[in-house]
């Protein structure tokens, strides 16, 4: 998922923080994410 998430990231032109405020979460999250620090927990509603 982290390789898949940054790549698309960058496809789509966006940053980081474009990412970040679009979800509501931090740059530091964003990038933990795609470090593969820990991935993004899905809810569905």
């Amino acid at each position: 998922m982290t390789e898949q998430f940054m790549k698309r990231r960058k496809e789509l032109g966006l940053t980081q923080r474009q990412i970040a405020e679009a979800v509501g979460v931090t740059v530091q999250t964003i990038s933990n994410w795609e470090t593969g620090l820990y991935n993004p927990k899905l809810t569905l509603d």
